[in-house]
């Protein structure tokens, strides 16, 4: 049996982690999570040990890999800014890391990765899991050479959101990359590369603005603010449409995360390398000088 960890236990895909361990009949022997409150973890795994602690959860995973028990994976549900040191962690404790977008918030923090990979042996495998549904998949497979596209996506959460780790820029990326970037990278996978990138405004509530991609001239808009939602009683909003053509994907969602481990077990999972182009635009987004 396939033995993992999980770094990041209470938050919004934790979860959807822990789900997929239990569907590829994986053992989940260690959690690590500041905050106790964490009894999500009896719905999937109830025997897994758990820490709140850092340290103590350092000296469990070195004791299991002294006891010949070492974990195969670490899962990497952590707050954004922090992916990369539980990545480093991970690989120098002889596991693989499959870690949750963004998998790093600055691009040149992967060339250390890379470098790590060499040294250790072992991967990365970040979570891209919109290039594993279907219609996603038929999409890209039929678009043209050149498309229009209009991305809008609206997703409110209340005064909480801006209190926490998640509405500080420094360490969430900011709307772009903490609620746009699957988006990001869906649309770099099947239309291209960036050859213009124009951001209209970026603020901690919402953000928009132009590209133009090798296949495609896209039009995004994100937000967390209720107000922008078409209307009253809807409790998010998401629309994705090339060439005035709506695409529905709303369906298929809640199993991508098993279909992301089941390919990383079978050796085809996603690398540092698919991940960079989506991690560069956003970075581009953050930093634009409007």
């Amino acid at each position: 049996m396939v033995r993992f960890g999980l770094i990041g236990a209470s938050g919004y895909v934790a979860p959807r982690h822990m789900e997929a361990i239990k569907n590829v009949n994986g053992e989940l022997v260690t959690i690590l999570d500041p905050n106790d409150s964490v009894g999500i973890i009896d719905r999937f795994h109830p025997k897994a040990s758990y820490f709140s602690e850092y340290e103590r959860f350092d000296r469990e995973v070195d004791r299991l890999k002294r006891m010949g028990k070492g974990l195969d994976y670490i899962s990497i549900a952590s707050p954004n800014y922090l992916h990369d040191a539980h990545i480093r962690f991970t690989l120098k404790n002889g596991s693989h890391a499959i870690c949750e977008k963004p998998l790093v918030l600055n691009p040149y923090s992967i060339i250390s990765l890379e470098e790590l990979e060499k040294e250790t042996g072992r991967k990365i495998y970040p979570i891209l899991q919109l290039r594993l549904h279907p219609t996603i998949i038929s999409l890209k497979e039929s678009v043209g050479k050149k498309n229009k596209v209009q991305l809008k996506y609206v997703t409110p959460r209340g005064k909480w959101f801006h209190y926490s780790w998640k509405g500080d820029l420094v360490k969430s990326g900011g709307i772009a990359t903490n609620i746009g970037i699957h988006f990001f990278d869906m649309l770099l996978w099947i239309f291209g590369s960036v050859k213009n990138n124009f951001v209209e405004y970026h603020t901690n509530y919402k953000a928009g603005g132009y590209l133009e991609l090798e296949r495609a001239n896209v039009n995004w808009e994100l937000s967390v603010d209720e107000r922008d939602l078409p209307h009253d009683d809807w409790k998010a909003f998401r629309s994705i449409k090339v060439n005035d053509e709506e695409i529905d994907f709303s369906d298929g969602f809640t199993d991508l995360h098993t279909k992301s481990y089941e390919e990383i077990l079978n050796g085809n999972g996603f690398t540092l390398e698919d991940s960079k182009p989506a991690l560069d635009l956003v970075h581009k987004i953050r930093n634009y000088k409007t």
